[in-house]
C-alpha cells in the first residue's frame, strides 16, 4: 500500500543536486503523492516547475511561514510586507494549487519576543485563511511553541479544511482541533520523540508527513519523502493496529482534506 506525503520541503537547496533522484526513490518506495510547502515567495516558481516536471505526483502549496530567512541566513518573524509582496505570485498560480501553506504561528522566543511580532503573525495567518477561503483551498498549518492560540485563531476565522502539521501542543489542545475537524501529520521523527499526542489523536484526523528534509529518523541527516513509511510502522506500534491500516485511513484522510488528489490518486 502507498501513502501521501502531505506536508514537505523539497524546493529546499538540499535537494537542488539530486531531486530526480530522491523523487524517484519516493516513488519506487510507494509513495503516491507529495504535498509540496512553501515558507516563502522566493520559493514559489521551483514549487510550480517541480509540480510542471512531476504532474500527478508534485502538488504545490504556496504561502508565507511565520518565520522568514534573510539572504544571510538570519532568521526572523515574518511581516506582513513578506506577504504582500507573495500575493500576485498566489494570485498568479491560485488555480494549479492544492492548499495555501505553509503558514501559521511560531512563537518560540527567538523569532517572536514581542507582542507586537505576534500580532503581526496573527494578521499574516488571517489574511491567509480569507485567501484560502476565497479560493476553497485547504491549509497547510505550522505551529510551534503556539498550539492554542493557532487553533484559537483558525476557530475564530472559520478555517475548515485544515492540517496541522508536526503539532507539538498539548493533547487538550490538540482535542480542540479535533473537535473542528481538523488533520494532524505526523513525521518520521516520531520515533525519537515522546508521541502521547498520537496515542490519543483518533486514527481519522491523523495523515502522514515527512516535512523533508527535516523532522527525519535520525537528528542532523537529510529526510525524505520515502521516509514517510517510518512514521507509518510507528503509528501502527503505538495504536496496537496494522501498518496497513494506518497506510489506508491515512491515505483516505489525505484525500479527504485534499479534495483535488482524487481525481489523480482514484484513477
Amino acid at each position: 500500500m502507498g501513502a501521501v506525503d502531505c506536508h514537505c520541503h523539497i524546493a529546499a537547496p538540499e535537494f537542488q543536486e539530486d531531486i530526480k533522484d530522491v523523487l524517484e526513490e519516493a516513488k519506487q518506495a510507494k509513495v503516491l503523492a507529495l504535498v509540496v510547502v512553501a515558507e516563502h515567495s522566493g520559493e514559489f516558481e521551483r514549487i510550480i516547475q517541480l509540480s510542471e516536471r512531476y504532474p500527478g505526483f508534485v502538488f504545490s502549496c504556496l504561502g508565507v511561514h511565520p518565520v522568514q530567512r534573510t539572504p544571510t541566513g538570519h532568521e526572523r518573524s515574518v511581516t506582513l510586507k513578506d506577504l504582500d509582496e507573495a500575493l500576485p505570485l498566489i494570485e498568479l498560480y491560485k488555480d494549479r494549487l492544492l492548499a495555501i501553506g505553509e503558514v501559521g504561528l511560531d512563537f518560540t522566543p527567538r523569532f517572536a519576543s514581542t507582542d507586537e511580532q505576534k500580532e503581526e503573525q496573527r494578521h499574516v495567518l488571517i489574511k491567509q485563511i480569507q485567501l484560502a477561503k476565497q479560493l476553497h483551498l485547504p491549509l497547510n498549518v505550522h505551529s510551534r511553541s503556539a498550539g492554542r492560540p493557532t487553533i484559537k485563531l483558525l476557530k475564530e476565522q472559520g478555517a475548515e479544511r485544515v492540517l496541522l502539521h508536526a503539532f507539538d501542543g498539548r493533547h487538550s489542545v490538540a482535542m480542540e482541533g479535533v473537535n473542528a475537524g481538523y488533520f494532524f501529520s505526523i513525521p518520521p521523527s516520531i520515533i525519537r520523540s515522546e508521541q502521547k499526542l498520537v496515542k490519543q489523536l483518533p486514527l481519522e484526523c491523523i495523515c502522514l508527513e515527512t516535512d523533508s528534509p527535516a523532522l527525519g529518523p535520525e537528528k542532523q541527516m537529510r529526510n525524505e519523502p520515502k521516509n514517510i513509511f517510518i512514521a507509518a510502522e510507528h503509528i501502527a506500534k503505538i495504536k496496537g493496529i496494522s501498518v496497513e491500516e494506518v497506510l489506508e485511513r491515512t491515505t483516505q484522510n489525505a484525500l479527504k482534506l485534499f479534495p483535488k488528489l482524487k481525481s489523480v490518486l482514484q484513477k
